[in-house]
């Protein structure tokens, strides 16, 4: 079997879907005004703001003013972290941990240098953290716990709503709130996200992961949050996000969010069946390999393999070659050297290298999966082959 292309990756990244590239596609020629002009166009532009606000507060169960438009994850998660730390009236400390994306991990790095104190938690072999680790790290001075709901390189599910509950807690018999972050894109579209029952302050979602465009992302604030700006320039999105609305891409996220969550039930449970067709294609065909996470607390989509005695960029190059595409981990963590996520899971640094993330979607087929399996034996022999690790083990 011959396939022309295969794509697997994307928790990198998803086409945009063609209802929401035809709804977006009136913003960028017809109604293109501006939403903070009173004329008709600004007006229109307006009512596409509200509107998508509107949709987005109600699929998160949330309120309209909670609800802010940034431009991708990364941009939420700086908003939220710096936002938080900069409302306090002293440097305090923060808890994160290991196997955070970038976006928050340097952010925290950088705290850490100017005079913040971060407590970074360990994980265990799925790639999931304590909840008693947690409760022991929580300080007088703690200002901000910032966990992901789920991992993007292995999909590890965090016990956010239990977090959640055991914050409220100790807030109630607290002078200063430890505040509540989760990023949240591996999970945005793949999962039912309800605040109030994950009980967060804020949360970060990215529209390109859910069949969005790239460049626009969420941050959702509990009302009552002590949060301020850390860009200036305007009164747009309540000035915690100043600068000319992307309406576009605004009503893209909107309705890509309502889309997958409509059919939310139904993708994951074919999503999940493909990727354990793959799981056991792989296990059954290929021998000395590592399934890193992917277990009955992990999202759907996300299955890391490592393949011992092999490189993961010569596989991925190789697969890559045959029309499969793949990724090696994390797209924003490209060029950075070795997995700090499965460092931090104890996958031993020579396995490591040879991990490959392959992450499904809505179009992903059966036929793929066959194709890929069809495949990917044969290049791993073949790398194998050439590996002077291998001849030796």
């Amino acid at each position: 079997m011959q396939l022309n292309k295969v794509y697997l990756d994307n928790s990198a990244t998803t086409i945009v879907n063609a209802e929401v590239l035809k709804e977006m596609g009136l913003y960028f020629s017809g109604m293109y005004g501006n939403a903070s002009s009173i004329h008709f166009w600004g007006r229109r532009a307006k009512e596409a703001l509200d509107s998508s606000r509107e949709k987005i507060a109600c699929l998160l169960n949330a309120s309209i003013d909670e609800i802010f438009f940034t431009g991708g994850g990364t941009e939420s998660d700086n908003i939220a972290i710096f936002g938080i730390v900069n409302a306090q009236n002293t440097k305090g400390h923060i808890i994160t941990t290991k196997i955070e994306h970038h976006a928050v991990l340097y952010s925290c790095q950088h705290l850490e240098k100017n005079g913040y104190s971060v407590t970074y938690l360990d994980v265990d072999k799925d790639g999931v953290i304590s909840l008693n680790d947690l409760k022991q790290a929580i300080r007088a001075d703690t200002v901000l716990v910032s966990i992901m709901h789920a991992n993007n390189e292995v999909g590890a599910i965090q016990p956010i709503e239990e977090i959640g509950i055991y914050l409220k807690t100790i807030n109630a018999n607290r002078k200063n709130k430890v505040y509540f972050h989760t990023d949240a894109v591996q999970t945005a579209g793949r999962v039912y996200l309800d605040v109030k029952t994950l009980k967060v302050d804020l949360l970060t979602m990215s529209g390109h992961k859910f069949y969005a465009p790239k460049g626009i992302g969420v941050l959702y604030v509990k009302k009552g949050t002590k949060i301020k700006p850390i860009t200036f320039g305007g009164s747009q999105e309540n000035a915690l996000r100043p600068g000319t609305e992307n309406i576009p891409y605004i009503v893209g996220i909107a309705k890509a969010f309502n889309i997958a969550n409509a059919n939310l039930e139904e993708d994951d449970r074919r999503v999940l069946f493909l990727r354990e067709q793959l799981k056991e294609g792989i296990i059954k065909k290929i021998s000395e390999i590592i399934i890193n996470g992917s277990g009955s607390r992990a999202v759907s989509n996300i299955l890391n393999v490592s393949f011992k005695y092999i490189e993961g960029e010569a596989l991925l190059i190789m697969l890559d070659m045959s029309g499969i595409a793949v990724s090696t981990g994390s797209a924003c963590a490209t060029g950075f050297g070795g997995s700090h996520v499965l460092q931090a899971m104890g996958v031993d640094p020579v396995s490591a290298q040879g991990t490959i993330r392959f992450s499904f979607g809505h179009y992903n087929t059966q036929d793929e999966v066959d194709y890929v399996l069809e495949q990917l034996p044969k290049i791993v022999e073949k790398l194998r082959l050439m590996s002077p690790v291998y001849k030796k083990f």
